[in-house]
């Protein structure tokens, strides 16, 4: 059985791991990884660099850690998008071990 995934969307590095910070405190989850994304046009973005926080654990627990961590990225910057998967396939699954972070 896979575990459920929360995909969490933010601008800037610092709110990203303020989010993974108060999402593990949150609830019983662990963060997959941290992907990163640099937009062509940052022009009217808050910060130029958007960061997605990726959470694995139960439904209820992502759900707790998921409004845990927005709730604190939204003090720091702003949230852009969230998202939770209850049961990835596995062509999913493969996906959320992608991270733009391991790449310069």
């Amino acid at each position: 059985m896979n575990e459920a995934t929360g995909i969490l969307e933010v601008y800037g590095v610092t709110a990203g791991f303020v989010a993974v910070d108060a999402g593990c405190k949150a609830a019983d989850v662990r963060v997959e990884s941290l992907d990163k994304n640099k937009p062509a046009d940052p022009t009217g973005l808050p910060v130029p660099v958007i960061v997605v926080v990726k959470f694995r654990g139960s439904v209820s627990a992502v759900r707790s850690a998921m409004e845990a961590a927005a709730e604190a990225a939204r003090k720091v910057s702003d949230v852009i998008s969230e998202h939770i998967i209850a049961s990835p396939t596995e062509d999913t699954e493969k996906m959320l071990k992608i991270s733009g972070f391991d790449k310069t």
